[in-house]
């Protein structure tokens, strides 16, 4: 089922732009699937590099999450490889849960700061979470290693 199954579109007010629209429709669901794997690994890199028992230790335990080392491997995991498995489209699926579950504990640890994010609240994460879960519902699209080998979970 493609989105265009749902009905026809509407019609763009200035008609000259359907053609484009038309033309990089396929391109829109690569876009913010490879835009929110790159984001996501920059935000891993750094816990990989310092290391899972600075990750651990900095943020885990100090927040009161355990067990921390082994959840810090695992947002190390999520946050670098799952973001490049995110980019190329491949176990999109999986992994995309996988960061709902991560998202909804850093949602939890926020929510006592309030909903803004500037005030350190959970708008950013909950928006990160709603993104992963329209992944896991939508699968990697087009342009997917996932669409490519022709299965996905």
């Amino acid at each position: 089922m493609t989105y265009a199954d749902k009905g026809s579109d509407p019609k763009p007010i200035v008609a000259g732009l359907r053609p484009l629209y038309e033309t990089y429709a396929g391109l829109y669901w690569p876009l913010v699937r490879v835009s929110a794997g790159a984001i996501l690994f920059t935000h891993g890199w750094p816990k990989l590099m310092a290391g899972a028992q600075a990750f651990a230790a900095g943020s885990l335990a100090k927040r009161g999450i355990e067990p921390a080392l082994l959840l810090a491997y695992v947002v190390i995991f999520l946050e670098t490889a799952g973001a490049i498995l995110i980019i190329l489209g491949l176990f999109t699926r999986p992994i995309a849960a996988l960061l709902v579950v991560e998202f909804a504990v850093i949602i939890w640890v926020h929510v006592p700061n309030g909903y803004a994010w500037t005030g350190r609240g959970y708008e950013y994460p909950l928006l990160w979470g709603l993104i992963f879960l329209a992944m896991v519902l939508r699968g990697g699209g087009p342009y997917s290693l996932d669409r490519k080998l022709g299965k996905e979970v």
